[in-house]
C-alpha cells in the first residue's frame, strides 16, 4: 500500500499559516504574555507570608476546614522554605490565565452543544481527539507558531483543557428538570431567558465541576510546558531530570503536588457543595399568583 501523507499535508498547512497569518500570532503571543506578567505581578507583589495569609483566609471560606487552612499554611511555607517561590507563583500565573481561557471558550460551547444536537454530534468527536491526542503533539505546533518560551507553553495547556469545560456544562445543563423548562417557556419565556434564569443556574454545580477539572488538567501541562522553556516548576523539574539531580526535580515536583491539592480543594467545593436549588424563579412565581388570585368582580348570574 503506497504511503499517505498526512503528516506532509498538515506541515504544509502549518507552514502557510505562518507565512500568511503570522502577525495574528504574534499579536496572540503579545497579548498572552502580557496577561500572564499581569498576573504574575499582582500574584508577586505581597510578600511571601501575606500571600500565604491570603491563601489560608481563602482555604478557609471556601474549604471550610481547619485542617486543610493548616495545611495550607504548612505548605506554602515549605515551598518558600525550598527557595521555589518564584516558580510557584510564575506556574500559578500561567496556569490561571490558561484556565481562564479555557473556560471562556468550553463554557459557551457547552452551552450551544446542549441546546444543539447537531452541534454536539460535531463537537463530540473533536472533544475526543483533543483528549486522546498525546499531550506532547500540542507542543510541536505551539512551538511552531508561538516559539520557545511561556506563550506556546499556554496555548498547549488552554487546548488541552477546554474539553472537560465543555462536556460537563453540556451535560449539566441537559440534566436540567424537563419540567422546569416546559414551565419556564408555558408562561411565555423566551429562550435566552429560560438560559439564564433557569438552565444556568441549575447546572451551576456541574459547571464548576467543569472548572474544576479545568485546573486540574491545565496544572498537569506544567512539566509538559517545561519541555518549550516555559518558567516555573515544570522548568525546575526539567532541568532536574535532563541534569540527573534527583533532588531538584523531587522539589519542584513536590511544590506542584503542593499547588495543585490547593487549587483542586478549593475549586471542588464549588461542584461537590449542595447548593439550594433556586427553584421557580420569581417571575414564574408572580405568574402563578397572579393567575390564583381570585377575582372582584361577581360572578354571572
Amino acid at each position: 500500500m503506497p504511503r499517505i501523507p498526512v503528516g506532509d499535508g498538515i506541515e504544509s498547512g502549518l507552514q502557510w499559516l505562518v507565512d500568511h497569518v503570522g502577525a495574528f500570532f504574534e499579536a496572540i503571543s503579545a497579548i498572552l504574555l502580557f496577561c500572564v506578567n499581569v498576573m504574575y505581578q499582582v500574584l508577586a507583589s505581597p510578600p511571601e507570608f501575606v500571600l500565604i495569609a491570603i491563601l489560608a483566609l481563602i482555604a478557609a471560606a471556601t474549604v471550610r476546614s481547619i485542617g486543610m487552612v493548616v495545611f495550607t499554611v504548612l505548605a506554602f511555607v515549605l515551598v518558600v522554605g525550598m527557595q521555589l517561590w518564584t516558580e510557584t507563583l510564575q506556574t500559578l500565573a500561567v496556569v490561571t490565565v490558561a484556565a481562564v481561557i479555557s473556560v471562556l471558550i468550553g463554557v459557551p460551547i457547552g452551552i450551544l452543544a446542549a441546546n444543539s444536537s447537531r452541534t454536539s454530534r460535531a463537537v463530540r468527536p473533536i472533544l475526543d481527539f483533543m483528549q486522546t491526542l498525546p499531550v506532547f503533539v500540542y507542543l510541536v505546533p505551539a512551538v511552531f507558531f508561538f516559539g520557545i518560551g511561556v506563550v506556546p507553553g499556554i496555548v498547549a495547556t488552554t487546548v488541552f483543557a477546554i474539553p472537560p469545560a465543555v462536556r460537563l456544562t453540556e451535560l449539566g445543563i441537559r440534566q436540567v428538570d424537563s419540567e422546569m423548562v416546559e414551565a419556564a417557556h408555558a408562561f411565555g419565556a423566551r429562550r435566552n431567558q429560560v438560559l439564564r434564569e433557569v438552565q444556568l443556574p441549575l447546572a451551576v454545580p456541574s459547571i464548576m465541576a467543569g472548572v474544576n477539572q479545568v485546573i486540574m488538567l491545565a496544572l498537569s501541562m506544567v512539566v509538559v510546558a517545561g519541555l518549550v522553556g516555559a518558567e516555573g516548576l515544570g522548568g525546575i523539574v526539567v532541568n532536574g531530570v535532563t541534569q540527573l539531580n534527583i533532588g531538584v526535580a523531587f522539589e519542584g515536583g513536590i511544590a506542584v503536588v503542593i499547588l495543585a491539592i490547593f487549587l483542586d480543594r478549593v475549586t471542588s467545593v464549588f461542584g461537590t457543595r449542595r447548593q439550594r436549588s433556586p427553584g421557580i424563579p420569581e417571575w414564574i412565581r408572580g405568574l402563578l399568583r397572579r393567575d390564583e388570585t381570585p377575582s372582584s368582580e361577581p360572578a354571572p348570574v
